[in-house]
């Protein structure tokens, strides 16, 4: 399309499906919009993005204005324009001033500036809100762009990986790839740099299955956090969610589906972060950029007084997705990335605030969810619920039901607190280690459904929480008000970076400890990226703006002590793999006993005996052993073999001194010591019932050798 102000004709069309289609002949525009009285469709030069004509979409069908394009081709760029009332009392804030986003648009052109024009009041006016703004704002906006969704997958196909054998990497894009040294420099931060073998040889040489990639969606970054010269980097702030960010892909959704079809090639899954709990335009004193200006109405949840937003979210807004065109959008944009861009999954960030009813009260059957279940696409890939949100009754923590898996921050902090010799922790550290049955359990849902984490991209990287006992979020330039206080941390000694000798090798086995805990617990893993090597954010536990190196992944900097805790983490992984009593299909409560008299599992003391109730209540105990006995079967496997096992031990001690942990008398035989988090191998055997020397804050991994025939 050039410069000239061309003019077109267009025919009826479809309403179906929504969004722009290209169909080999021409584009079929439709756009929801249950209150609108008129729709304008906006075409733009594709040189200087500059409007070049307005055509009135011909056509309502329903609450579905849309209209057909002969001329129009791949590449083509548009934008809309929205005729209604401007009545914020009421809830709707038409302003056909303003150029609109397609939420269904699968790519943007161009982009986004911070001028008064984006928003629909006048800025400044003693009215707010009320007052109307009648700038045109065209010029400060990306463009959507029409797109071919082909592409060549070949003999593509998915890994399929079960959930019982599934071990997470979440990790940002930009950060893992800006500073690789195995990536070229013009493919880093971006989905292509991601594929480049470099950057899959580490996944693979830690043994992970899957990678959940921080949001990916285009996102906004709010007007006040770019007048400070920094960037919205997590990306949860979402304006498209059919579109990758362009700063991930530039205008080629291509590099994202090559990067996801890599990935598989290696075996490798691939789960989005995904934010459809808000938008990008924030509260009633946010900007009109798309659903403000569609249909404030249907797609936000609005208060009593409607001239205000309902916000469970913290971010000013929540999206209504008890509205049937809203869950319609949700869910074709979840069809979307599984169908065209072949994903394995989605977590779901401020899961509770998508069961919200119409009142805005939590439901485990809520249309959402239980649209998500029958939905035929969606039913094969993997779900995870962040079951919180800031919203009344919003901690939901067991309650989202199978398939999904749930990050569990129960298990995060009571391993902080446990390892950091917190007094009174020994039963809630029992309950996680196995699996949280008293969580997941009663609804019938397998120990696979507690996502277990010790860090995540929220809070403090693993390296951090051993060495700031405090936030220093300064950069972040909100005084470090931001960001979480209960990090249950510690700096053992010292705030930060150090050259002593004794309490970097204190952090070190800290690191190892909690890594240990975390790959030996029934549940499924998630690491943090970079927590196997000790990347820092120098005491930032919140670097949701830092687009840079306090963020970055500093693969330069890695020493050969790190090299030792990345091979750590491997044989983490490649034990965890090859035993599945740590990953068992059910729940194991000790209601079962070999000839021996051993049960499936057994938790036990300094002395060796099993605890009793009173010794798991004891704040000043701070040592434990469990017991898996998988001698005699632990269920039956995803393809139907029988699970069985040898015996392990795994002892925990977070206490300050060494202590001699007497080994159970039964089972009988010797136990190989195969992992001591304060030690290298080589590792001596131990008979049954003797002992093993403990150094403070250490863990120890014993796997039963059957005595000699």
């Amino acid at each position: 399309m050039g410069k000239a102000d061309y003019r077109y004709r267009l025919e009826p069309g479809r309403s179906h499906p929504l969004g722009s289609t290209w169909d080999g002949r021409g584009v079929n525009f439709a756009l929801f919009s249950a209150h609108a009285e008129k729709v304008e469709l906006c075409l733009f030069d594709t040189q200087s993005l500059r409007e070049c004509g307005r055509y009135p979409l011909p056509c309502r069908s329903g609450d579905v204005w849309h209209g057909y394009l002969n001329e129009a081709r791949p590449g083509w760029l548009y934008g809309y324009r929205v005729y209604g009332p401007y009545e914020p009392g009421r809830g709707h804030r038409f302003n056909p001033h303003k150029l609109l986003l397609d939420p269904y648009a699968r790519a943007f052109a161009g982009r986004f500036h911070w001028v008064d024009a984006n928003f629909g009041y006048r800025s400044g006016s003693p009215r707010a809100d009320l007052s109307f703004d009648r700038r045109d704002n065209a010029r400060a906006m990306p463009k959507c762009m029409v797109v071919d969704p082909t592409f060549g997958w070949g003999r593509e196909r998915t890994p399929r990986i079960p959930w019982a054998e599934t071990v997470i990497y979440e990790a940002h894009l930009r950060g893992y790839t800006a500073r690789h040294p195995g990536i070229p420099e013009r493919l880093r931060g971006r989905a292509v740099g991601f594929a480049e073998p470099g950057a899959i040889e580490h996944l693979l040489r830690l043994g992970i299955t899957t990678v959940e990639l921080l949001p990916v969606q285009a996102a906004l970054t709010p007007r006040w956090l770019a007048s400070r010269g920094l960037v919205n980097y997590w990306g949860y702030n979402p304006i498209g969610f059919f579109a990758p960010d362009p700063r991930l892909i530039g205008n080629d959704p291509g590099e994202f589906r090559a990067m996801v079809s890599r990935l598989h090639a290696a075996g490798i899954e691939v789960i989005l972060d995904v934010v459809y709990n808000h938008t990008g335009e924030g509260n009633e004193t946010g900007p009109t950029l798309i659903f403000r200006g569609l249909d404030n109405a249907s797609y936000y949840r609005l208060a009593e007084n409607p001239r205000y937003y309902a916000d469970v979210t913290g971010t000013g807004n929540s999206l209504d997705l008890s509205h049937p065109a809203v869950l319609g959008m949700v869910m074709d944009s979840l069809r979307l990335w599984v169908e065209e861009y072949h994903v394995d999954g989605f977590r779901f960030d401020l899961a509770t605030t998508l069961a919200r009813d119409g009142s805005g009260q939590f439901r485990p059957d809520a249309v959402f969810l239980d649209t998500l279940r029958q939905d035929p696409v969606l039913a094969g890939v993997k779900w995870i619920a962040e079951p919180w949100d800031l919203g009344e009754g919003g901690y939901r923590l067991g309650q989202f039901g199978f398939p999904f898996a749930e990050w569990n921050d129960r298990f995060r902090d009571v391993t902080r607190r446990f390892w950091r010799g917190d007094p009174d922790q020994l039963a809630e550290l029992g309950t996680r280690l196995a699996g949280s049955a008293d969580r997941f359990e009663y609804l019938h849902r397998p120990p696979w459904a507690s996502l277990n984490y010790v860090t995540c991209h929220d809070g403090f990287t693993l390296a951090d929480l051993v060495s700031y006992k405090h936030k220093h979020n300064e950069a972040n330039t909100e005084d470090n008000r931001d960001g979480m206080e209960a990090n249950f941390s510690a700096g053992y000694g010292v705030e930060g970076d150090t050259e002593d000798p004794a309490i970097r090798a204190l952090r070190r086995r800290q690191r190892r400890n909690m890594l240990a805990t975390l790959l030996l617990a029934q549940g499924t893993p998630m690491l943090l990226g970079g927590d196997e090597f000790g990347r820092t954010q120098r005491g930032n536990n919140n670097a949701w703006c830092q687009d840079n190196e306090i963020a970055w992944f500093d693969w330069s900097g890695i020493s050969a002590e790190d090299e030792a805790e990345i091979d750590f983490v491997a044989r983490l992984i490649a034990f965890r793999r090859a035993h599945p009593v740590f990953r068992p299909p059910r729940y194991l409560h000790a209601r079962r006993r070999d000839e021996e008299g051993v049960a499936d599992l057994s938790w036990y003391g300094v002395d060796g005996m099993e605890l009793s109730h009173d010794a798991w209540h004891r704040s000043d105990t701070h040592s434990i052993a469990m017991l898996l006995n998988g001698r005699m079967g632990i269920g039956v496997d995803s393809r139907g073999g029988e699970l069985r096992d040898g015996c392990l031990l795994v002892v925990l001690h977070a206490g300050v001194e060494a202590l001699e942990f007497s080994l159970p008398a039964r089972p009988s035989g010797r136990w190989q010591v195969l992992l001591d988090t304060a030690s290298e191998p080589p590792w001596r055997e131990r008979p049954a019932g003797h002992s093993l020397r403990l150094q403070g804050r250490s863990l120890v991994l014993a796997e039963l050798r059957e005595p000699a025939r």
